[in-house]
């Protein structure tokens, strides 16, 4: 029977990740809940086990109920009853068996009845979950939105909204407006405290929200009378229960069909305050789209995956001028291409997974006891990582998603256009992946601070001195050799960049500046990787290095043969026609 999980050996390798012991030691705080709850880890070894058998249950659901639903659920999608978002019927079916997994609430104290996962893990189930149906992982991963809650919350709202996500309500968060989409700044949704019924209400529109007719919703709005920036807005918990908001439109999109995308008019909806108030994009915002950034970094790696399965099957079986498609060298160097994408793109949100959950781990236990200096500092160290690292691994995987999907159709030729192969779906869903959650190009804009003021060279530089090829293959040395005479490369293009002294200069080269730092990290985290598993990764190094190489070569040429005065030539071609 097919498992979306073990028949990827490939993911489970990151639960022995570098940094998994120092996550598992932070997140179970010294094993205690194995006092209170019989089936919490006693130590590593049991809780890396737990992480398999949950894994290993998610790749069941998704490869035998899941994935099997994925196409009645693509052609049905979601509709609008009464003010009501009316799920697929398949997509219930698959919101049931998720609840009698136990897989909602995942990353939870299990006070709360959660799982306690970390977040390297849950990012894995939402890859599994994805490759089975990117549409529901939408859905289920939208559960991600109770950790904002949870850190920022009181703990009355923890006990009362926690346990019902935990038993599979499904939640959204209600940002984007009809004139405020990635200028969040320009919400305008109203909040006003209501003395006499002790809370506040919301008026206005949302636009966009995936998932909007959820159970519990946070909502983002203006709390401060006469403010138009983002000091004004605060995060509110609005509960479907008390009534107010309906669903006045479900948009008909490209793709993800069965991710229900609303907009909402909110009456005189009653609702909580989250948190304080004027915080709610300054703070709590980001830490939200941190959160869903990574999410979409899970869910285009998913896809990565299922498209290369999609695209080598059929180059298997796929039959012209006497040979299988698969042993011509146009299609086995598209596929080989296809696989180190998926593999280096992997690896990077694996990474940053990591990152996320040693800072996370640490800012929970400090609501319990003050940290320790060298805590403190560690706590400082992967947050500024994983700052830096969530753009790159949201930008390049939902770009490779993209174009993994694209090459799958190309591998099928006429019959990836034809809507009964689902190469078309894969290609029809990951285009959003490089759009919602921040584009590519606001990933660069993230990024960028880190890459200009040479936080990301030194990163480089540091991975590059601890990747350790001794004992490996010849292969793998030679490979780390050519990354580290593509560093100087990268620094001298940087450095050039920097000295034109033209911010617009600047920012015009930035996407290529950063596609050539994800490039580099990438190349050392897949050498890495294949120097402790050959077998599954050496292929890929092999083939992502070559791709880095003439990347990064390429752009850096580019860039050092830039001139300011060359922008003009880039500026609108055609200039608006004078009546």
């Amino acid at each position: 029977m097919a498992n979306y999980y073990s028949d990827h050996p490939e993911i489970g390798f990151y639960l022995n990740h570098p940094l998994m012991a120092r996550i598992v030691e932070l997140k179970e705080k010294g094993f205690a809940d194995a006092k209170e709850y019989d089936y919490a880890p006693v130590d590593l070894g049991d809780a890396i086990e737990n992480y398999k058998q949950i894994l290993d249950i998610t790749g069941d659901v998704a490869a035998n109920i899941i994935a099997p639903n994925s196409e009645s659920v693509d052609l049905e999608g979601p509709h609008l009853e009464n003010g009501r978002m009316i799920y697929a019927s398949k997509t219930f079916e698959n919101l049931d068996a998720t609840r009698k997994a136990g897989l909602w609430g995942v990353s939870m104290p299990r006070r709360y009845g959660g799982l306690n996962l970390p977040n390297a893990v849950f990012s894995m189930l939402s890859e599994i979950i994805s490759a089975a149906d990117a549409g529901f992982q939408n859905i289920w991963s939208l559960q991600s939105c109770i950790d904002t809650l949870y850190e920022f919350g009181s703990e009355e709202q923890r006990q009362k909204y926690i346990p019902r996500v935990c038993a599979g309500e499904g939640m959204s968060m209600d940002l984007t407006e009809p004139d405020a989409g990635s200028d969040l700044q320009r919400v305008m949704l109203k909040a006003t405290f209501d003395e006499k019924d002790n809370c506040w209400r919301l008026n206005g529109v949302k636009r966009f929200i995936t998932n909007g007719d959820s159970d519990i919703h946070l909502v983002l709005a203006r709390s401060e009378e006469g403010t138009k920036d983002g000091r004004g807005l605060s995060m509110f918990i609005y509960d479907k229960r008390n009534g107010g908001v309906n669903v006045r439109h479900i948009e008909h999109k490209l793709g993800i069909h069965g991710s229900p995308t609303c907009e909402l008019t909110y009456k005189n909806a009653k609702a909580e305050l989250c948190g304080s108030t004027r915080l709610g994009l300054i703070k709590y915002v980001m830490a939200l789209m941190n959160g869903a950034r990574l999410g979409i970094a899970a869910q285009s790696v998913g896809v990565e995956q299922e498209a290369y399965n999609e695209a080598l099957a059929y180059a298997k079986e796929r039959q012209q001028f006497g040979d299988k498609i698969i042993n011509f060298p146009a299609v086995y160097d598209m596929l080989s291409r296809m696989k180190a994408k998926l593999d280096a793109g992997r690896s990077l949100l694996y990474q940053t997974a990591c990152y996320v959950d040693i800072y996370k781990c640490l800012e929970d236990i400090e609501r319990d006891r003050k940290l320790t200096p060298e805590e403190k500092q560690e706590m400082k160290k992967y947050q500024r990582l994983a700052d830096a690292f969530t753009p790159l691994a949201k930008g390049m995987n939902s770009e490779y998603a993209n174009q993994n999907a694209y090459d799958a159709i190309s591998i099928h030729g006429g019959s990836g256009f034809i809507m009964e192969y689902k190469s078309q779906r894969l290609y029809r869903d990951a285009r959003i992946f490089s759009i919602y959650e921040g584009t590519t190009q606001l990933q660069v804009v993230a990024a960028i601070r880190y890459i200009s003021n040479g936080t990301m060279l030194q990163n480089i530089k540091e991975m590059a001195s601890s990747v350790c090829c001794d004992n490996v293959t010849t292969n793998l040395t030679a490979l780390k050799a050519r990354v580290e005479k593509l560093i100087p490369i990268y620094e001298d293009a940087l450095t050039y960049a920097k000295e034109l002294g033209n911010q617009d200069a600047f920012d015009f080269l930035a996407r290529r500046l950063y596609d050539m730092t994800c490039e580099l990290v990438m190349s050392l985290l897949i050498i890495r990787d294949a120097a402790k598993a050959p077998e599954l990764f050496e292929k890929s190094a092999n083939v992502y290095v070559r791709m880095a190489e003439e990347n990064v070569i390429g752009k850096a040429a580019y860039i050092k043969n830039f001139h300011v005065e060359d922008l003009e030539s880039f500026k609108a071609a055609e200039a608006p026609v004078e009546a």
